[in-house]
């Protein structure tokens, strides 16, 4: 069995000239992307600062308080209906 591939023959690639206002919108979307990924970044590299003085100050995980499942007071006994 072989396998078969596109050939560059197969393709057809028509090439679109970009107008001046296309052009401009490449470029503003192209920025904001790279503005997006510069926020997360920044974002992430607050986040690792805080947990790591977090982590310098000792500061305890909050305890949450152990709710049993069993109400307080006498047992029941007997059968269960």
């Amino acid at each position: 069995m072989s396998m078969q591939t596109a050939h560059t023959d197969d393709l057809h690639y028509e090439k679109q000239e970009l107008t001046a206002l296309d052009f401009v919108r490449q470029m503003i979307r192209g920025v904001a992307v790279s503005l997006g990924l510069l926020l997360l970044w920044a974002m992430e590299a607050v986040r690792d600062r805080f947990f790591c003085l977090l982590d310098r100050i000792h500061v305890p995980d909050r305890r949450r308080s152990r709710a049993s499942p069993f109400p307080p007071g006498p047992t029941r006994v007997g059968k269960a209906q």
